[in-house]
């Protein structure tokens, strides 16, 4: 639904107003998107499972150690399947390991819609 011409000078307004108070927010706000942020996630949780990899090679000197890098690898790998699921298999992902992640997460996940691969 288009706004009439009272919102619309209503929401230049705002806009105008943010961007003298917080031009950083503003900047910030332009140039992020959905993508980003589930970009930004799945990197973190492939950080987070190579560092329970890590701690899986403790073995040798904690059972408790190894355990929890196993749980780790557990929940990281769940949030990029999450992530990735949510981005879709036709997202524009820059990473190749976000890329990798988003086309394994789409074909374990039914799908409602003919899938096209590439």
């Amino acid at each position: 639904m288009p706004l009439n011409e009272n919102e619309q000078r209503i929401l230049e307004e705002i806009e105008r107003r943010l961007s003298e108070e917080d031009p950083r927010l503003v900047e910030q706000v332009t140039r992020t998107n959905l993508y980003t942020h589930g970009t930004r996630r799945i990197k973190l949780a492939a950080v987070a499972f190579l560092l329970g990899l890590f701690s899986l090679l403790f073995v040798g000197v904690s059972v408790w150690i190894a355990a929890a890098g196993f749980v780790v690898m557990t929940v990281s790998a769940m949030l990029v399947y999450h992530y990735a699921g949510r981005l879709g298999p036709d997202a524009t992902i820059p990473s190749a390991l976000g890329r990798a992640a988003a086309r394994w997460a789409g074909r374990l996940r039914p799908s409602s819609y003919p899938r096209h691969d590439d």
